[in-house]
C-alpha cells in the first residue's frame, strides 16, 4: 500500500529530521511500512497448496495482544513517566493544580463535538487525544473498544510532538502583549521529604474514591513517582526512567503499527479524527489560558496567562514552550518553574480525565 509507505516515511522523517518524539514516531513509522508490505507466500505442509503466510503481522499481533490489547505497555510506561516527574514546583505552589484541570477542557468539549459524527465510545476515545498523553489515549481507546485505535494513537503522539508549533500561535491569538509581559516571582516554599512521599499515595487514594476508573492510570504514574521520592530505590528509579521507559516505548511504537493496515487506516474518518484531535489540543490550550485571565480579574498578584497553556499533559514540552515564549517577550522573564508546576499538574489531571471519560461512557 504505497500511501501507507508514504505515511510511514513521513513519521520517520519527523522523528529523525525534526526530532519530534523520535522514540515513538520512528518505530511507529517503520512498523506502518512493515504492515503494508506484500504478504509472503508459503506451501501448506498438508495439502501442498501455495497459501498466504502471516509473516511479520503475526509477530506484531502477538506483541499487540500481549502489550496493548491488555493495556500492559501503556501502564508500565506510566511507571517510567512517574519516575521522571518532580512534583516539587507543584507542591510549593499548589494553586497550579487549577491550570492542569482547566487545560483538560478540550477533552470534554471535543467529546461532545465528536459525538455528532461518531458513536459514544469512539467520540470519547477521540476526545482523549486532547489529554496530550499518548499512553492515556491508548488505554482509553483500547478499554472502550474504539474502532479507530490506530488513528487516535497516531494523532495523540503526533500532536504531542507538534506542541512547539501548535501552542505559540494559539497563545498569541488569545493574549495581549501586556499580558505576555507579566512577570511572576518564584519563591518556592520548602517541601519536606514526607510531603513528597505522601503526595503520590494521597493522590492515588483520592483518585480511587472520586474517579475509580482512573485508578490504574493514576496508580501506575504515582507508583513511579513514589519510587523516585522514597530515596531507597534509586537504582530502580533510574532504571524506570531510562531502560524501562525506553524499552516499553520502543515496543509500544512498533506494536501499535499492527493496527495501521491501509484498508483500516485510510478512511475519511481518519482525517476527521486528526482534525478533531487538533481541535482538542487547541481548546485545551485555550481553557488553561482563559482560566489564568479570569483569575487575574480578582487577584492582586497577576498570573502570566501563558502559564495556563502549560497545563496540558505534554511534559516537559509545554512548559518549555511557555518559558521560551516568555523569554522572547522579555529576556528577564523566567517562567520555567511556574510553567513546570502547571505542566506536572496537567499530567495528573489528564489521567484523571481519562478515568472520568471511562466512567462516563461505561457508566
Amino acid at each position: 500500500m504505497p500511501v501507507m509507505w508514504l505515511i510511514g516515511g513521513i513519521l520517520i522523517y519527523l522523528a529523525i529530521k525534526k526530532d519530534m518524539e523520535p522514540t515513538l514516531l520512528l518505530p511507529m513509522g517503520f512498523g506502518a511500512i512493515l504492515m503494508n508490505l506484500p504478504t509472503p507466500l508459503a506451501k501448506d505442509a498438508i495439502t501442498g497448496e501455495i497459501v498466504e503466510s502471516e509473516g511479520v503481522s503475526e509477530i506484531l499481533e502477538t506483541l499487540y495482544n500481549a502489550g496493548i490489547a491488555n493495556e500492559l505497555f501503556p501502564l508500565i510506561l506510566f511507571i517510567g513517566i512517574g519516575a521522571m516527574i518532580d512534583f516539587g514546583p507543584l507542591l510549593s505552589n499548589p494553586k497550579m493544580l487549577l491550570f492542569g484541570a482547566a487545560a483538560q477542557f478540550g477533552i470534554f468539549f471535543t467529546y461532545a463535538v465528536a459525538s455528532l459524527f461518531f458513536d459514544i465510545k469512539d467520540a470519547a476515545s477521540i476526545g482523549i487525544i486532547g489529554a496530550a498523553d499518548g499512553p492515556t489515549a491508548i488505554v482509553v481507546s483500547q478499554t472502550l473498544g474504539s474502532n479507530y485505535i490506530s488513528a487516535i494513537t497516531v494523532a495523540a503522539y503526533s500532536y504531542m510532538a507538534l506542541v512547539p508549533i501548535i501552542q505559540p500561535p494559539v497563545i498569541k491569538l488569545i493574549t495581549t502583549k501586556k499580558e505576555r509581559l507579566i512577570r511572576m516571582e518564584y519563591k518556592p516554599a520548602a517541601v519536606s521529604k514526607s510531603t513528597r512521599i505522601l503526595f503520590p499515595i494521597i493522590i492515588t487514594v483520592l483518585a480511587g474514591l472520586f474517579a475509580p476508573a482512573s485508578v490504574a492510570l493514576v496508580g501506575f504514574l504515582m507508583f513511579g513517582n513514589l519510587i523516585r521520592e522514597c530515596s531507597v530505590l534509586d537504582n530502580l528509579s533510574a532504571t524506570a526512567q531510562k531502560e524501562l521507559a525506553n524499552l516499553v516505548t520502543l515496543f509500544l511504537g512498533i506494536t501499535i503499527a499492527f493496527t495501521m493496515r491501509g484498508e483500516a487506516f485510510l478512511k475519511p474518518a481518519t482525517l476527521l479524527i486528526m482534525g478533531l484531535g487538533l481541535f482538542a489540543f487547541v481548546f485545551d490550550t485555550v481553557g488553561g489560558v482563559m482560566l489564568a485571565k479570569l483569575l487575574n480579574l480578582f487577584s492582586k498578584k497577576k498570573v502570566n496567562p501563558m502559564i495556563g497553556a502549560a497545563g496540558i499533559s505534554a511534559f516537559p514540552m509545554a512548559s518549555r514552550v511557555v518559558h521560551k515564549m516568555g523569554l522572547k517577550e522579555d529576556p528577564q522573564n523566567f517562567l520555567l518553574m511556574h510553567s513546570a508546576a502547571a505542566n506536572v499538574s496537567g499530567q495528573i489531571a489528564s489521567v484523571i480525565a481519562g478515568g472520568l471519560i471511562l466512567g462516563l461512557v461505561q457508566g
